[in-house]
């Protein structure tokens, strides 16, 4: 199946959460758009990082994405 979305945020935030996502043996995409913008010579906002995982993969860790989410 196809990509989904699961997070939007800091740099800081999307890789704890990629962390404990990882650690439920789900794996996880990273999209650096600070990074991306870098390197092609404009910046972006500080939100500009995103999590996705396989949207067949999503129940396995409901659960740890919503308690991330009330920690924040």
């Amino acid at each position: 199946m196809g990509l989904i979305k699961i997070f939007s945020g800091s740099e800081i935030l999307a890789r704890s959460l990629k962390e404990k996502i990882e650690a439920a043996g789900v794996a996880v995409v990273l999209k650096d758009n600070i990074q991306s913008g870098r390197l092609a010579g404009f910046g972006t906002s500080d939100l500009a990082v995103e999590l996705f995982i396989e949207q067949n993969s999503y129940s396995k860790v409901h659960t740890v994405i919503e308690n991330f989410r009330m920690s924040i």
